[in-house]
């Protein structure tokens, strides 16, 4: 109900409303996103809904994860489509800051992950991952959630996130969201919109090669794995993609896998004209 719905702006408001919310009883949910919400981030709230009394969404393009020359400025924004799909999916609260309301003119603390968030969008983003864990951290001292709702869209973030968590004590549970496609298996992202249709088309190759390359993986273990890695890179730029990883890493270091490996992340990010995708599936190790 868009009456009941509240919309705040400021840091503060939210603090107060959710140290009240927490004193009366009631469970906190946090769904974090940058925005122009879709199917995915819907069933984020979803899920959000089905785990506490009171859920908030926070829809924050956060300066801090983007680096010179990337999409910052023109990083698509709707705010009445994403209050519309708030409401409509049951949210108690939108929290939507502009960068002033989160960063003072001379704030100077960061927190920062310094394993996993090395490899894959860390090692070809310097600083992204440090602005993200700085904005959650934020963004839960601000809500006070007992449960926070990620995507493995992000993989990677996902595991740098539960690590902080953990690392820091954090008392919130983190639930992983399944990643949601579109019918023609694309991978829904807000960047998608910046896809011409040949480009969205080119991009379908993504998921494609992700799923012929999961029961390949599965079947020719680690061996085998350099050669299915190599034509998974060689299939995404035949189709007309810039390949910027393919990568196969042990989900609990992303590090190379070992004979210990139980559980592989095979991560993919490529280029379609300008617009940067990000692809992921886990891999069951064969013994």
């Amino acid at each position: 109900d868009l009456v009941q719905m509240r919309i705040f702006r400021q840091a503060e408001e939210l603090q107060r409303f959710a140290l009240e919310t927490r004193r009366a009883g009631k469970r906190i949910a946090l769904v974090p996103t940058m925005g122009f919400l879709h199917a995915g981030h819907a069933s984020l709230i979803d899920i959000a809904r089905g785990r506490a009394d009171v859920v908030i969404v926070s829809i924050f393009v956060n300066p801090t994860q983007f680096g010179p020359g990337e999409d910052l400025d023109k990083y698509p924004r709707d705010f009445e489509h994403d209050r519309l799909v708030c409401a409509e999916h049951g949210a108690d609260v939108i929290f939507a800051p502009e960068p002033g309301a989160m960063y003072a003119p001379d704030a100077s603390t960061w927190v920062e992950e310094t394993m996993l968030s090395r490899p894959l969008c860390g090692a070809r983003r310097p600083g992204h991952f440090r602005g993200v864990t700085t904005v959650v951290t934020k963004l839960f001292h601000l809500a006070l959630p007992d449960v926070a709702v990620f995507g493995r869209k992000d993989a990677q973030q996902l595991l740098v996130i539960k690590r902080m968590v953990r690392d820091l004590n954090f008392p919130i549970e983190i639930v992983a969201a399944p990643l949601v496609r579109g019918a023609d298996g694309l991978a829904l992202s807000s960047r998608n919109r910046y896809l011409s249709d040949e480009e969205h088309q080119q991009a379908l190759v993504l998921s494609r090669a992700l799923r012929a390359a999961k029961p390949a993986l599965e079947e020719a273990g680690l061996e085998g794995a350099p050669a299915v890695v190599s034509a998974v890179r060689h299939e995404i730029e035949a189709a007309g993609g810039r390949v910027d990883y393919v990568e196969l890493l042990d989900v609990e270091t992303l590090e190379n896998p070992t004979a210990e490996t139980k559980e592989a992340l095979f991560a993919l990010a490529a280029y379609f004209g300008s617009t940067r995708l990000i692809d992921n599936e886990l891999i069951q190790v064969k013994k």
